[in-house]
């Protein structure tokens, strides 16, 4: 008998799965079918719920995902997973539409959305490269300023929890070494939580 298991997946701690959990239950996925991914860009193919969900489809299952970009954010993990899934026998449902890589129009659709899914990926990166291009031609317009400033560090933190950065990146990015940002995770991390203690 055939099932239907879904999969969700969000980049930040931050944000709520319960929109995309409630899509697969809307497309018949049983709750206790639905595996997830919660801080865990979509261009890290390492991302144990996705395994779950590849390792629980069977030959005649379908594997829902509300949308392509949940599943992947590459052209080549897309069409490395669609295949892997056709290869398996194990249909795949993008937002309750059927993926059919028999269908030529079917085909040259998934591609596109992969295609879009990855240019997303590129445009964040290319913006965030921008942006720090013009906070540091402001800072050299200031006169000499620290490494990073308060905001950059906060800003850098960010960008480091939302998975789509490596190390090397954001040493690019920041125009800063590798152990500048190890320097600025490590604060991070030991840093005092805020009190939340009050007079009574």
């Amino acid at each position: 008998m055939s099932e239907r298991v879904g999969y969700a997946r969000c980049s930040l701690d931050k944000q709520d799965l319960t929109a995309q959990r409630e899509i697969l239950l809307g497309l018949d996925v049983p709750e206790e079918r639905i595996y997830l991914d919660h801080g865990l860009t979509g261009t890290n193919r390492d991302r144990p719920g996705l395994a779950q969900a590849l390792a629980a489809v069977r030959a005649g299952d379908t594997l829902v995902v509300p949308k392509l970009d949940r599943l992947a954010r590459s052209v080549p993990d897309a069409r490395d997973i669609g295949d892997s899934l056709t290869a398996r026998g194990v249909k795949l449902s993008l937002g309750g539409t059927l993926y059919d890589p028999a269908d030529p129009m079917g085909k040259m659709f998934f591609n596109i959305l992969a295609t879009f899914a990855e240019f997303e990926v590129d445009l964040l990166r290319m913006r965030t490269r921008e942006g720090m291009a013009v906070a540091r031609a402001k800072g050299k317009l200031k006169g000499k300023q620290p490494k990073l400033t308060a905001r950059q560090q906060t800003h850098l933190v960010q960008q480091h929890r939302s998975g789509e950065h490596t190390i090397a990146d954001l040493a690019e990015l920041f125009s800063v070494s590798r152990a500048t940002v190890y320097r600025v995770l490590e604060r991070q991390q030991n840093a005092p939580a805020p009190s939340t203690s009050g007079g009574q």
